[in-house]
């Protein structure tokens, strides 16, 4: 499948302007193609990452359905719907992450996200066409939206938005920018983006559970003897029935944090592995060298601080941190750019 491709003309078939704009740059240094793009039969994908979070969070899914399936059998003994329409309706809940009208109420109340600006659109859907023409991707299959803050960032969340923060329109090169957009895309077309929705959607109800447990047993200690002992009795029985219906793996996510951010770092190693097979490899290089001396000026000064207040962060506690970090490093990212590089060389 193939579309015209135009990098002058955009929706509307308007022509973006070059001139007295604050986001325009006559010194583009983003090499557009020219002709038909190209568009692949297979355009998105689930890789190992993607597959192996939504595993690891297996049981915090189940413990959600076991939590759902508990409240619409009650809901059904006090004279309500019988427990299958409650339960139903959120097994299928799941299919919204695809709905656009539904995506688009995400990206503005849960994610902060706004429309673009007439002069960001016409840049961004610049940048966003050559990306995706790359790709081999309609481009037009995704929402592009602007979160208004400072720092130099992305998104990809649910099924088709892509966001990027205010400061990275005004600041960044072309280049610079399509290396971001095309590790975002590299989140949606691997599966990472709906992948992590899905579990934070499905594991809603059990995290809803268990602070509310935990709000119960801090009010226990006001409890009579007797209240305290039912609830208890109740709070065990309970935990009981969630061991036994999981065969234990409810217990699991007690352990899972650790691993849970090693996929996440992995994923993001994965999404510049995209970005780098589209030819952005040494833009973002540039952009996270810059970020590379940022962290290592941080470091310097954060050292500096404890070194005068006496109280220096314990080892044990950033060796935790790093472990538990979503992200991996800048170095580490600059070390597989530069690994792939070689080996195309």
């Amino acid at each position: 499948m193939s579309l015209p491709y135009d990098r002058g003309t955009h929706a509307g078939g308007e022509k973006p302007k070059q001139e007295g704009s604050s986001l325009s740059r006559p010194d583009d240094d983003l090499p557009y193609r020219t002709g038909r793009v190209h568009i692949a039969a297979r355009r998105r994908g689930v890789d190992v990452t993607a597959l192996g979070g939504l595993a690891l969070h297996l049981p915090q899914i189940l413990t959600g359905l076991a939590v759902v399936l508990g409240v619409s059998y009650a809901v059904a003994a006090l004279g309500g719907p019988p427990w299958w329409v409650p339960a139903g309706w959120w097994a299928l809940s799941g299919a919204l992450v695809f709905h656009r009208p539904c995506e688009r109420l995400a990206a503005r109340w849960l994610l902060g996200l706004r429309h673009p600006t007439p002069e960001e659109d016409r840049r961004l859907r610049a940048v966003w066409r050559e990306v995706t023409a790359r790709a081999g991707v309609d481009g037009d299959a995704y929402q592009l939206w602007v979160e208004e803050r400072d720092g130099i960032n992305a998104m990809a969340a649910a099924g088709h938005i892509v966001g990027v923060t205010r400061h990275s329109l005004r600041v960044l090169p072309s280049s610079q920018l399509a290396g971001v957009l095309a590790h975002e895309l590299g989140h949606h077309t691997r599966g990472h983006a709906w992948a992590s929705l899905l579990v934070t959607w499905y594991a809603l109800p059990g995290r809803l559970a268990w602070r509310l447990l935990l709000r119960l047993l801090k009010r226990i200690d006001r409890l009579s003897v007797g209240a305290a002992a039912v609830v208890t009795g109740v709070l065990g029985a309970t935990a009981v029935a969630l061991a036994t219906a999981t065969y234990g793996l409810v217990l699991l996510p007690l352990a899972t944090p650790y691993l849970a951010a090693a996929l996440s770092r992995r994923s993001e190693l994965r999404a510049d592995e995209h970005a780098a097979g589209l030819g952005f490899a040494q833009p973002l290089m540039t952009l996270l060298h810059e970020e590379h001396e940022r962290e290592a000026h941080e470091r310097a000064s954060a050292a500096a601080v404890g070194a005068r207040s006496g109280k220096e962060w314990p080892g044990r506690e950033r060796l935790i941190a790093r472990l538990l970090d979503s992200h991996p490093d800048a170095h580490t990212r600059l070390h597989h750019l530069q690994a792939r590089l070689n080996s195309r060389r």
